[in-house]
């Protein structure tokens, strides 16, 4: 249901164009770039957006998707709903049938949607640990697969992705890290839900769904913000864990992992010197992603308060190797990492952490700073030629290759949520997942 709408600042600009590319998946494209090259919002007219400020049944920690004239968001407990980009009103609600029995409780989901490839559909997760395929057109369910065995234990936290017709799912554990549970990646058929391969982080022989007690290890969860990201060069699934044994055989705990484009195999590795020291201090490689660059390669950050670039595609293949960094460098302010990178051009790198955002230049097989502030936020996004950072009550929007502030979009609190921007509008939920509660808040600038 729509509580409430209410429209703030003077409406004075609502000429702003309109873009009609979609936001289909989060951080833009499989590869989590968090870029979109198209974007009618400029430096010139951004600051006279308006702000609508819509009230939800349910709290959206995670980004909202864009896809056929519509905003879809998936709320705490796993309801997905359809938005009006104008107006905020619900075109269509999807409510999971435990959803009267979890919602209040510690059992929730972070995971943003997915559209489906020919766009007819979107993929959603659910605290029951269930995926399902809805209908674009009015939320119908067309399937729905299990991903876990203990939906109790495996939290579906990260987003949902979407490459060669296959859905990509991942599975991590709730506040606390309560075992047993292990991560695991999940691809399951566009056209029926049917499980095409499942790939175990821990027990990582076994190739099913497990009962997370029968595995001698526990944790090893795949908990950030992208969850999978497809190498545009291959296809291939890139996936960090966190806190978790590694024996470099069938145990991964705190490390970034290549996986075949249908997760059945791993193919490389890599992991930190340090494992051990990671995983007995909470340092968790894995509490954020593979930023993917050109050329195969990537950034890699953690807890740790480290970026190490990685060139993917020399990685060893599954043995005890560690260590193999090409550069370390520290995060805005030294601060962990809990936020994804935005990759832009296939050469930038702009992080944000509690401590500050900043950006990077990949240049001679090496990454060079260009700018920094003190300004924290969440995962930055890129659109046409502006970066967008949330935080701090608000979306603040900078030149990206010179750090310059060009607006500041006033929003509420936020957890783990980042703004997307398409249709000639920014959409930013605010609110925190683990305050349990069923209502929440999604601004919109038009």
């Amino acid at each position: 249901m729509l509580i409430g709408a209410v429209a703030f600042l003077p409406a004075a600009a609502r000429s702003t164009p309109r873009s009609t590319s979609d936001w289909p998946v989060f951080g833009f494209d499989a590869a989590r770039h968090n870029s979109n090259p198209a974007s009618t919002i400029t430096a010139q007219n951004v600051g006279n957006l308006t702000r609508l400020k819509v009230a939800l049944d349910g709290t959206v920690d995670s980004s909202p998707i864009f896809v056929g004239g519509k905003f879809i968001v998936t709320t705490t407990y796993g309801r997905t709903e359809a938005l009006d980009p104008d107006t905020g009103k619900v075109l269509w609600r999807f409510t999971p049938p435990a959803y009267s029995r979890l919602a209040g409780s510690a059992q929730i989901t972070n995971a943003s949607p997915a559209a489906s490839t020919d766009r007819t559909a979107v993929y959603a997760a659910a605290s029951d640990g269930r995926i399902r395929k809805l209908r674009l057109s009015d939320g119908k369910v067309l399937w729905t697969t299990a991903i876990t065995r203990d939906p109790t234990r495996e939290k579906i936290t990260s987003s949902l992705n979407v490459s060669r017709g296959l859905v990509i799912a991942t599975t991590g554990g709730y506040y606390g890290d309560a075992p047993p549970y292990q991560g695991h990646v999940v691809t399951m058929s566009e056209g029926n839900g049917r499980i095409a391969h499942v790939w175990n982080t821990l027990c990582s022989n076994r190739r099913a769904v497990i009962v997370p007690r029968t595995c001698g290890s526990s944790d090893s969860a795949i908990w950030s913000r992208n969850g999978a990201a497809v190498d545009p060069a291959n296809g291939t699934l890139v996936v960090a864990t966190g806190n978790g044994p590694w024996n470099g055989s069938t145990d991964w705990g705190d490390s970034t992992l290549v996986l075949s484009p249908d997760a059945a195999r791993l193919l490389r590795h890599w992991t930190p010197a340090n494992q051990r020291a990671l995983e007995s201090s909470d340092g968790d490689l894995g509490s954020t992603s593979p930023g993917l660059l050109d050329g195969g390669l990537a950034v890699q950050g953690g807890k740790d308060g480290k970026v190490r670039l990685l060139q993917l595609h020399r990685l060893p293949g599954v043995n005890s190797r560690v260590g193999g960094e090409l550069q370390t460098i520290s995060t805005p302010g030294g601060s962990g990492l809990f936020s994804v990178p935005a990759i832009w051009k296939g050469k930038w790198v702009f992080l944000s952490t509690d401590g500050g955002t900043a950006a990077w230049l990949l240049s001679g097989g090496r990454l060079h700073s260009v700018w920094s502030n003190g300004n924290g936020g969440t995962s930055p996004v890129l659109a046409g030629n502006l970066l967008y950072v949330a935080g701090n009550g608000a979306v603040n929007v900078y030149v990206p290759t010179s750090g310059k502030q060009v607006a500041t979009l006033p929003s509420g609190p936020v957890h783990w949520q980042s703004p997307i921007i398409a249709n000639g509008h920014v959409a930013m939920p605010e609110g925190n997942a683990n305050d349990h509660a069923t209502t929440g808040v999604l601004d919109i600038y038009r």
